[in-house]
């Protein structure tokens, strides 16, 4: 007596892949659960812009956070000592201690890099 089985790597492959399938549903949790950590290391007002999606190619599936904040990129890089001049007002208005304060220039230390996203990444594991 005999024993015969077929493996058809393309039907797995569609298995597994399918809206639903195993490997969509886990990576749509893992994807989910490293953005609501992403949410929680994030400053400020980051969080509100923190969004994820699942992306299908023709041979693969992929989890996708992103941050659309418009200084995302200054965080996650950090700046340099850097002047900051008014540029549609003569001069800049800020708060330092709950006074307010009015300067044409503004000499900033610059800001360490905060990797979030990376941080994220790798406690999402």
């Amino acid at each position: 007596m005999s024993v015969e089985v077929r493996v058809d790597p393309g039907r797995i492959a569609r298995l597994l892949r399918l809206r639903g399938g195993v490997v969509e549903r886990r990576l749509r949790e893992r994807t989910s659960r490293v953005a609501d950590i992403a949410r929680s290391l994030a400053p400020g007002s980051m969080p509100d812009y923190i969004d994820w999606h699942i992306e299908e190619g023709p041979r693969s599936l992929q989890g996708i956070i992103t941050c659309d904040h418009p200084a995302t990129l200054y965080v996650l890089n950090g700046t340099r000592p850097h002047i900051i001049r008014p540029r549609r007002a003569k001069v800049l208005r800020f708060e330092v201690d709950g006074r307010v304060v009015y300067s044409t220039i503004v000499r900033h230390p610059g800001t360490r890099a905060n990797n979030f996203l990376g941080r994220a990444l790798r406690l999402g594991r």
